[in-house]
């Protein structure tokens, strides 16, 4: 399969056609691709040669059988809990000052709650997001999903389970550790703009560290973050992959992140932090509409990439799911003109735009991505073609896609 998406790859530079598409969709319904004929050959190989050739060592065998994987080191497993220990004591002494300081329920912390505590938020919403995206991974390799072939990863350089989890506990160690500091500074009374600027100092740190030119911290997985990100932004000059359309359908989850983002960038670089100002993001109307935008831009990438995807590849499907986006963007838009005009018109504009677009997006979501209500296929409700023999995994995953 490898080898037939390389050929492609490179007829379609030499000639200039578009002919990848087309072929592969040949190529994956055939049975050398659909069947797991091949991986039972596979895993009978390795354990014939484990047994013959390695004494039963399977760490051994797998040296010779695949030299080139990276070796997963003990050292990223104890970081791993070590740091998550951390974490966790941690939070836990930040809720307890929180708590015994009074900082969730007196009226005079609002500075607080509405410009430090949304940086805490946005961390945590960011790196569950990615912790989850590396159970992801420990899941698609137990059920043998080749998603670096997929997401077309360069196989020695893409990110391990075990590489995420490091990722986000070490993260959140050091974002929680910087906040339980400055709550403990707010408490004792300190409250200059020095230290009012320290969310933001550990924001941009951040910043700086996803785009370092210097080989540390995986850098190769830093870039290939960058690229997917420019990719999306300027949707209809690139080609769209699949790590584009993925990484686009993450962002439209994240919108409260994305929002919280703008909040505080607008909030440090306009200096409203020397003044304490935390309301001045939302009265200034350019700012409130820039907040707006942030909210659609997700929906309008994704529904650029539909719209490339048709153009190079003529396939109807692309329009119907681009009508999803614009369904959603509807219902926004249509909520943003009610929140300045409480009419009972735009009320009722809101109920009917917002609940079309709801059935239109259920609709989409389990009949054309999961393959719900196929009832000629062989696997009740499901489609023919499935990966795990538990057929409960995918009702439970439908569920628990909705958001």
């Amino acid at each position: 399969m490898l080898a037939f998406v390389k050929i492609l790859k490179k007829f379609d530079k030499v000639t200039a056609k578009e002919v990848q598409t087309i072929y592969l969709k040949v190529v994956e319904s055939s049975y050398f691709n659909s069947s797991d004929k091949a991986i039972r050959l596979m895993d009978d190989v390795e354990e014939l040669f484990v047994r013959h050739f390695a004494s039963g060592d399977k760490r051994k065998a797998m040296k010779y059988l695949k030299p080139n994987q990276k070796e997963e080191s003990h050292a990223t497993t104890f970081f791993i809990g070590l740091f998550t220990g951390g974490f966790v004591a941690l939070f836990i002494g930040y809720c307890i000052m929180a708590h015994i300081s009074g900082m969730y329920t007196h009226q005079s912390n609002k500075v607080y709650m509405s410009t430090s505590y949304p940086v805490l938020s946005m961390f945590s919403l960011f790196f569950l997001h990615l912790f989850l995206y590396g159970c992801n991974i420990f899941m698609w390799r137990k059920t043998r999903i080749n998603y670096a072939f997929i997401f077309e990863f360069a196989p020695t350089k893409e990110l391990k389970y075990r590489d995420v989890f490091l990722i986000c506990t070490t993260s959140m160690t050091i974002v929680v550790g910087v906040m339980f500091a400055h709550l403990t500074l707010i408490v004792k009374g300190y409250s200059s703009s020095t230290v009012q600027a320290i969310p933001g100092c550990l924001l941009l740190v951040f910043l700086l560290v996803l785009v370092c030119p210097f080989k540390i911290l995986y850098r190769s997985s830093r870039y290939h973050f960058l690229i997917a990100i420019r990719n999306i932004i300027l949707t209809p000059f690139y080609k769209v992959v699949m790590v584009d359309f993925f990484m686009a359908d993450q962002l439209c989850s994240q919108v409260p992140l994305l929002r919280t983002l703008e909040y505080l960038a607008c909030y440090y670089i306009t200096s409203s932090y020397k003044t304490q100002d935390y309301g001045y993001c939302t009265r200034v109307k350019h700012f409130r509409d820039l907040a707006y935008a942030v909210s659609f831009l997700p929906y309008y990438w994704r529904a650029m990439q539909c719209a490339r995807r048709w153009f190079d590849e003529g396939d109807i499907n692309h329009i119907v799911n681009l009508g999803k986006y614009v369904s959603a963007m509807l219902a926004a838009g249509t909520k943003v003109a009610y929140e300045n005009d409480n009419s009972a018109g735009w009320l009722s504009l809101v109920v009917i735009v917002s609940s079309v677009a709801t059935i239109y997006q259920l609709y989409w979501d389990f009949v054309k991505d999961w393959g719900l209500l196929q009832f000629n296929s062989k696997n009740p409700w499901l489609r023919n073609d499935l990966i795990l023999k538990q057929k409960y995994i995918y009702f439970i995953s439908m569920v628990c896609s909705l958001k």
